[in-house]
Parts: C-alpha cells; sequence; structure tokens
C-alpha cells in the first residue's frame, strides 16, 4: 500500500483500482450518510456557537460507518464507508457555515424563518460542490505529490485499516458516553457546575476561570498545544491585563463611557469584559482574519492561473474515462450554478438582488479555488475561511450602501452574501478532503459529489431548527453561547451601515492584531482567544497540554502517531457526545419540558474541577494504550 504513494499522479494506483467495481453509492450508505450528516451537523453548530470553531467529522465518521456497516450489516465495501463519511461533512460545513454568519440575524431580533436559513446554507452548500468540480483534477489529481490534504490523507488511511474498526469504533463511542454524561450531570440534572473561576489577588477585576467541559478539553488536543497556547495567550491578555487596566484607569470616574451603559467604577470583570473588551477583540478579529486572507494572495493568484489552465487542459465529461475519474459533467456544473445565482438573485426569500448574486459569484468562485488549494496544504481548520468571509462582507456592504440599499434590509442582504460565501468555502475545503480521500482508497468522483450534495440537503433542513432552538433556549451572543464569529460579522456590518461603532476599541484591536503577528504568532489564533472569555480558552489549553504530554514521552515515530490517532478518536467522541447531549438539552428548554436554570447540587467548585481532571487523565490513559497497538 506504501508504494502506492510514491507513483506519479499519472501512474498512481488507488487501493480499489479503476477495473474493480464494488458497491458504493447504495441505499443503505447514504441513509447512514444523511443521519450522521445531521447529527455532526448540529454537534458542529453547538461548538461553533460555544467556541467558534468547529472539528473535522471525517475520521470519526469513518470508524462509526465501519463499525456499523461492517460490524452490523457485514458490509465490506470500503467505498460504501468512503461515501457515509463524505456526507457526514456536508453536516459539518453547513454547521460551520451556518454559525459563522447567521447568529447576526438573531442578534438582529430578526426571527429568521426555517425557509430563509436552508435556502441561504442550501445554496451555499451547492456552489462549494459545484465549483469545486473542475478543479478535481487540477489540485487532487495532478498536484497528488505537492498537496497532502492531512485530513483527507489521514481518513483514507482509516478506511484502508479497516480490520481495526471495531476497536476505533469502541474509543469513539466511549469519549462520546462521556462526553455526553458530564454534560448531562453538569447542566442537565445541575449535579455539580461547568464552570469555576477565581480572582487574583491584588489585581481588581483580573479573573481567571474556565468551562469545565469535555467538548473544550477535545479540541484542545486536536489542535494541539501550540495553537492551544497561543489562543490562551490572547485569553489572559484580555482577562489579566486588558481588564485589569480597564478597571484601574477608570476607577474614579462617576461617567458612562460608551459603549458600555454603566460607569467603569461599577462594572466587573464580566461587565468590561461584554462592555468593552468585546470590541477590541472583534477589531482583532477582523483585523487578523484580514492578515491571513492577504498573507495567502500569492496562492490565490496562482490557485487562479492553475484553475484557468487546469479547466481549458481537461475535460470534464464522463466518457472514455476511468470509473477514478468520472466527475458530474461540466455541462451540468456550470447550468447548476448559473441556476443557483439566478435563483439567489430574483428569489424574494433573501433579497439580495442582481449585485449580490454576481458578488456571490465572483467571490464565490474566487475563494472556493483558494480554499480548496489551501486546505491541501494545511487543513481545513487551518483555511482563513473567516478572512475571506469578512471580505467578502466588507466589499457588498460598501456596494450595497453605495447603490441606495441601507438600514436592516441592506445589512440582511451584506449578512446573506456573507453566509452563502463561508458556507460555499466550507463545503469546498471539506469535500476537497473528501475527494482525496477518494483518490486514495479508489472511489468513483462524481458519486462522492453526489454523496455531497444529498448531505448538504439534509443537514440545510435540520440546522435551522438547531440554530433556533439554541437561540430560544440560552441566547445568541449570551455568556453561555457567544456565537463569537456570528457577533463578528454583526458589528462589522453595523459599523460600515450606522458608523456608530467605538472604533477607537476596535482599532485598539486592529493594532494589537497587527502587533502579535509582528511577534511572529498566528494573530487569528491569538485574537480569537482574546476575543472569546479565557473560561473557553483554558479547557482547551489543557487539552494541548495532554496532547504534548504525548508527544514529548512518546519516542519512537509510529508509537506517537499511534498514540496521537487514539487520543483523537476519544477526544472526537468527547465532542459530539458533549455536543449532542447540548443540543438535547436546548430542545427541551424550547419546548418548556426543561428550565435554564436550576438549582446547583453540589457547589463546590472542586466538585467541578475533579470530574474535569478526571476526564482529563481518561484522555491521556486512553492515548497512552496505543503502546499495545504497535506493530
Amino acid at each position: 500500500m506504501s508504494s502506492d504513494n510514491k507513483q506519479s499522479s499519472t501512474g498512481f494506483v488507488p487501493y480499489v483500482p479503476s477495473s474493480k467495481s464494488l458497491p458504493e453509492l447504495t441505499l443503505l450508505a447514504i441513509l447512514l450518510g444523511i443521519v450522521l450528516a445531521v447529527v455532526f451537523g448540529a454537534a458542529n453548530a453547538y461548538l461553533g456557537l460555544k467556541v467558534g470553531l468547529t472539528v473535522s467529522a471525517s475520521i470519526p465518521a469513518a470508524v462509526i460507518s465501519m463499525a456499523i456497516l461492517r460490524g452490523i450489516f457485514r458490509r465490506e465495501s470500503i467505498l460504501e464507508n468512503n461515501i457515509v463519511q463524505t456526507m457526514t461533512t456536508a453536516g459539518e460545513a453547513i454547521g460551520a457555515g451556518a454559525v459563522f454568519t447567521l447568529p447576526a440575524l438573531f442578534l438582529w431580533d430578526l426571527k429568521p424563518s426555517q425557509a430563509m436559513i436552508a435556502f441561504i446554507v442550501l445554496t451555499g452548500g451547492f456552489l462549494g460542490v459545484f465549483m469545486m468540480v473542475p478543479l478535481r483534477r487540477l489540485l487532487i489529481v495532478n498536484e497528488h505529490q505537492n498537496l497532502p490534504y492531512p485530513e483527507g490523507t489521514a481518513c483514507a488511511e482509516v478506511l484502508k485499516s479497516g480490520e481495526t474498526g471495531g476497536q476505533n469504533a469502541r474509543l469513539v463511542f466511549f469519549g462520546f458516553l462521556v462526553g455526553g454524561l458530564v454534560k448531562a450531570l453538569g447542566d442537565g440534572l445541575f449535579l455539580f457546575k461547568t464552570e469555576i473561576e477565581t480572582s487574583i489577588a491584588k489585581m481588581k477585576n483580573a479573573v481567571v476561570g474556565m468551562d469545565t467541559l469535555p467538548s473544550l478539553l477535545g479540541v484542545g488536543y486536536i489542535i494541539g498545544p501550540r495553537i492551544a497556547g497561543q489562543m490562551i495567550a490572547g485569553g489572559l491578555l484580555a482577562w489579566i491585563v486588558f481588564i485589569p487596566m480597564i478597571s484601574f484607569f477608570g476607577a474614579g470616574t462617576t461617567q458612562t463611557l460608551f459603549p458600555a451603559d454603566q460607569p467603569i467604577s461599577k462594572l466587573d470583570a464580566w461587565g468590561i469584559w461584554s462592555g468593552y473588551i468585546n470590541y477590541i477583540g472583534a477589531g482583532a478579529v477582523a483585523v487578523a482574519g484580514l492578515i491571513t486572507l492577504v498573507k495567502t494572495l500569492p496562492t490565490l493568484v496562482r490557485s487562479i492561473g492553475d484553475t484557468a489552465r487546469g479547466i481549458r487542459g481537461s475535460s470534464m465529461g464522463g466518457g472514455g474515462l476511468e470509473r477514478t475519474d468520472r466527475d458530474i459533467p461540466l455541462t451540468s456544473v456550470i447550468l447548476g450554478v448559473l441556476a443557483v445565482v439566478l435563483i439567489i438573485a430574483f428569489t424574494p426569500v433573501t433579497n439580495v438582488g442582481v449585485i449580490g448574486a454576481v458578488a456571490i459569484a465572483v467571490f464565490g468562485f474566487l475563494f472556493v479555488a483558494v480554499a480548496s488549494r489551501i486546505v491541501g496544504i494545511v487543513g481545513s481548520s487551518s483555511s482563513p475561511v473567516s478572512g475571506m468571509t469578512i471580505a467578502t462582507i466588507l466589499f457588498v456592504t460598501v456596494i450595497f450602501k453605495m447603490t441606495g440599499l441601507t438600514g436592516t434590509g441592506g445589512m440582511i442582504a451584506s449578512l446573506t452574501v456573507g453566509a452563502i460565501i463561508c458556507t460555499a468555502l466550507a463545503v469546498a475545503g471539506d469535500i476537497s478532503q473528501d475527494l482525496k480521500t477518494g483518490y486514495l482508497v479508489g472511489g468513483t468522483p462524481w458519486k462522492q459529489q453526489v454523496a455531497m450534495m444529498i448531505g448538504v440537503v439534509a443537514s440545510s433542513l435540520v440546522i435551522g431548527f438547531v440554530l433556533v432552538v439554541m437561540d430560544a433556549s440560552f441566547g445568541m451572543g449570551s455568556r453561555d453561547l457567544p456565537a463569537p464569529k456570528g457577533v463578528l460579522m454583526k458589528i462589522i456590518i453595523e459599523g460600515l451601515m450606522a458608523g456608530n461603532l467605538p472604533w477607537d476599541l476596535i482599532f485598539l484591536g486592529a493594532a494589537t492584531a497587527v502587533v502579535i503577528e509582528f511577534l511572529g504568532m498566528n494573530s487569528l489564533v491569538v485574537a480569537v482567544g482574546l476575543y472569546l472569555p479565557v473560561h473557553i480558552s483554558a479547557p482547551v489549553m489543557i487539552g494541548g497540554m495532554v496532547r504534548w504530554l504525548i508527544d514529548r514521552f512518546s519516542k519512537e515515530e509510529p508509537l506517537r502517531k499511534a498514540r496521537q490517532n487514539t487520543g483523537t478518536l476519544f477526544a472526537s467522541g468527547l465532542i459530539a457526545g458533549e455536543s449532542l447531549v447540548g443540543v438535547i438539552i436546548a430542545a427541551l428548554i424550547f419546548f418548556g419540558w426543561m428550565s435554564p436554570e436550576g438549582q446547583v447540587i453540589l457547589e463546590n467548585q472542586l466538585v467541578s474541577l475533579a470530574v474535569f481532571l478526571g476526564v482529563t487523565i481518561l484522555l491521556l490513559a486512553v492515548s497512552r494504550r496505543a503502546k499495545t497497538m504497535e506493530s
């Protein structure tokens, strides 16, 4: 198997050669894919609203798929499993596109309809798939040796090692049960607190705390110590530098300074965070996102040229091509894009008009080309989707304002364009990884592309309900549900349309992002930590420390990889389990079957800390057990 990857792109032989046909886009695979797409879409929506990040669903989906199809239904086709994981990532991408933008509609108290939400993410998802089709042969096949697509390659290895699927599946399900149980006991039955906090002596309003949630621990393990460390650096900068400093200089004032609604002398740490740090963080995230985008400009320009040459030199039809090289026909792709753009232009559901539709078409293909190539190098989690979405929103908001579309209507139109682009980029990045997986295992591209669209449809019909339930239960932008990316989009659009933002604070955040970038750190990661409460960054950092311990004390590379993969599967289960129980709790609150506030039985913070440390030790122990699988 290892020799396959050493061949040239033209002579590459996948795990299942093109001459061999196995069951692939079957009814069973489609049904299982739809279920997992909805489940992981809801889980990622919760996580995105909580921490502003989503995690890849491909590997857990592949493991679960193998456990069900092989273990229960005795199906032996690796290509069926590939279809299931492809559809599952559609749910993850739709969740990301929705929660990074659409919470702004709830914050404006507009109560968007299910039809509006579904239309936005559905059109964005279809565009993401359609626009990626002409790029597949160029990026996946011709650039096989140069673009590793890390998640896609890792998922292919998981699928090829399907004989260990039973043990891997048990890891995911074990993590799922642990994460779900902790969430149910903490936020469902109110057995213990899920947040701890303490002040720092001699520093007014200096506070450190932690949300003791397994999902955040899992996120930290997956992203690793470097990114987690930079994220908490931003949180500490806000909570033990900026907040105490504002408290010190404002201690003697009796006047209320905009945008807070009380004098600084009367505000606690959380009041200063919501009144001032929010805007500093928003400025930092916005500029850091644009910095990330500017850094990718050489790739952007190169991608446009390569894409144009690739399209001119490729035949997109299915005739005469091998099974493993057949895409959806180019004619169907062009007609599909035109149909979606025209529907967007003239539908009354979103009212973005021809200007908005043209902007979606132009920015869509431009940024899809960039996103599809970038995820091949750095992976989906590091793709500058936020930066590209912000750039789109900045442009279209100014255009709408110049053409007279202002006020609430202009803000909704600007956000809609940004949301469609954001969803298209998320879907394009994920299907790029999926097509890499398919290329390695021998999947049929057009079947994966169709499967992705089915997953997009299924997820789009559910994601609106998830957002409505979460807003009604916890409140978008609240302490329990910060919705950081959605709040950021709201701030940017409002500022451009009305010009009534605290620009001094936003420029302070922007300058902070520039300084961080010059220090050699990832300004976007630090800015996100600055924007979010430190209570979220702290457990992420602990997860990163567990990953560091695994790497530090695993001397041999094979053993280190085995332990990393084992921990990643368990961490993915923690995230999915807690996130889904969080969605269930929100639904119970929404339907009036449960109160959002309850009397905590064990109020001592040490109980919450002990539970979290227990899960942390369990993650470390499970990861280290991989030594028994060493070969």
